[in-house]
C-alpha cells in the first residue's frame, strides 16, 4: 500500500513515517510545506528508503496536489498537515483557517477528483483519513465525563474552532460524495522529536538552560497524555482497520495537571543530568498569567479503537516520559537544528509573570 501523508515532516506526522519505513513494508510519500515546525531532520533516517518519498507542497495549493496524486497514485491519504498551536492561533488566527480548513477543503477535492478517476478494485480500497484533536469537544472542567466519538462540539480556541470545522468538512464530504474517510481524535502527543514550543520539551530545554519554566495559572489544567509512538500505531491500525465513516479517539490513559507534569520532568532531570549546584530544577518553576479561554480539562474515552480494533497504548505516563527526557538528553544538536531564531522558547501567549 502506498500512503500519501499530509504534514509528515511535523510531530506527529514524522512519527508515523517512521512507524510505517520501520515496521511494514507500505510506502509513504511525505507532502509537507516546511513551516517552522516541519523539520527533515525527523525522518533522517527514512530518507535513504527507497518506500519513502519527500513532496515540499502546501496543501492549499490544488494544481500542486493534483500533480502529486497524478504522480504517486496513493492507495490512502492520512492527512496530519495543520498548524497546531493554541497560543499561535490566539496570535494570529489567519494562518489557522488557511491551513485547517481551506487547506484541508482544498485536499479533500483533489482527493475527490483523484479517487473519482480510480477503477472500480481501487476505488472501493481508497481511504481518506482525517486527524484531529480533542480540543474540538471544549472543557471537561467540573465533571467527571470523559471525550466520547459522540461528544457534542465546542470548541474555545480558534485552533480548536478551524480543527472542528476541517472535521465537519471531512464528514460533510464523505456524506455528500460517498469520499470513503475516517477521523481520528487524539489526547496532547509528547515523546521525541517534538517542537519546542509545546509543555514538555519547553520544560526540558528551559531547564537544562537555566531558564525559568512557565506555567500557566496555577498549573491546574488537565490533559490526557498519548505517548508518540502510540499514537502512530493507534493511526496505522485506523487506516488499514477502521470502518469508512467512523470515528475514533484515541487517548493515552494518563490524565495529569499541568504543574504535576513540570515536576514530574524536574525530578528525571534531577536524576538523569542533576543541576551542577545540587538544587531541584523545580526551583526553576515560574507561575505566568494563564492564555485566554484556556480549558481546564480534556479526557479521552478510547473503549471504542479497543473494542472495535484491538488497539491499546502500551506505554504508561512514568514509561512514556522517561522515554522522551532521555531522548532529548541524547539529542540537544536536533533541539538546536529546529531553533532558526523565529521561536526563543517563550510562551506564546500573555507572558506577564503573575504577581
Amino acid at each position: 500500500m502506498k500512503l500519501l501523508i499530509t504534514g509528515g515532516a511535523g510531530f506527529i506526522g514524522s512519527a508515523l513515517v517512521r512507524h510505517i519505513i520501520r515496521h511494514t513494508s507500505d510506502s509513504v510519500v511525505n507532502v509537507d510545506k516546511l513551516t517552522y515546525a516541519g523539520n527533515l531532520a525527523s525522518l533522517a533516517e527514512c530518507s535513504a528508503s527507497p518506500r519513502y518519498a519527500f513532496e515540499q507542497v502546501d496543501i492549499c495549493h490544488r494544481a500542486e496536489l493534483d500533480r502529486v496524486f497524478a504522480q504517486h497514485q496513493p492507495d490512502a491519504v492520512m492527512h496530519l498537515a495543520a498548524e497546531s498551536h493554541v497560543d499561535r492561533s490566539i496570535d494570529g488566527p489567519a494562518a489557522f483557517i488557511e491551513t485547517n480548513i481551506v487547506g484541508t477543503y482544498t485536499l479533500l477535492e483533489a482527493a475527490r477528483s483523484y479517487w473519482g478517476g480510480l477503477d472500480s478494485a481501487k476505488k472501493s480500497a481508497f481511504r481518506f483519513h482525517h486527524i484531529s484533536t480533542d480540543e474540538v469537544y471544549g472543557d471537561l472542567h467540573g465533571t467527571d465525563d470523559l471525550f466520547t466519538e459522540t461528544t457534542p462540539y465546542a470548541p474555545s480556541s480558534p485552533y480548536s474552532a478551524s480543527k472542528a470545522s476541517s472535521d465537519h468538512l471531512v464528514r460533510a464530504w464523505q456524506r455528500t460524495y460517498g469520499l470513503p474517510t475516517l477521523v481520528t481524535n487524539c489526547s496532547n502527543n509528547y515523546g521525541p522529536y517534538h517542537f519546542p514550543e509545546k509543555l514538555i520539551p519547553l520544560v526540558i530545554l528551559n531547564a537544562l538552560e537555566g531558564k525559568p519554566l512557565p506555567v500557566y495559572g496555577q498549573g491546574e489544567q488537565i490533559r490526557d497524555w498519548l505517548y508518540v509512538e502510540d499514537h502512530a500505531r493507534a493511526l496505522y491500525t485506523v487506516i488499514t482497520q477502521g470502518h469508512i465513516g467512523a470515528t475514533y479517539n484515541i487517548g493515552g490513559h494518563n490524565e495529569k495537571r499541568n504543574i504535576d507534569v513540570v515536576r514530574s520532568l524536574c525530578a528525571l532531570l534531577d536524576e538523569l543530568q542533576p543541576r551542577a549546584d545540587g538544587q531541584s530544577y523545580a526551583s526553576q518553576i515560574t507561575f505566568v498569567t494563564d492564555r485566554p479561554g484556556h480549558d481546564l480539562r480534556y479526557a479521552i474515552d478510547a473503549q471504542k479503537i479497543q473494542h472495535e480494533l484491538g488497539w491499546v497504548p502500551q506505554e504508561t505516563f512514568d514509561t512514556g516520559l522517561r522515554k522522551t527526557v532521555a531522548w532529548y538528553l541524547d539529542n540537544l544538536d536536533w533541539c538546536r537544528q529546529v531553533q532558526d531564531g523565529s521561536y526563543r522558547r517563550e510562551r506564546l501567549g500573555l507572558e506577564t509573570p503573575r504577581t
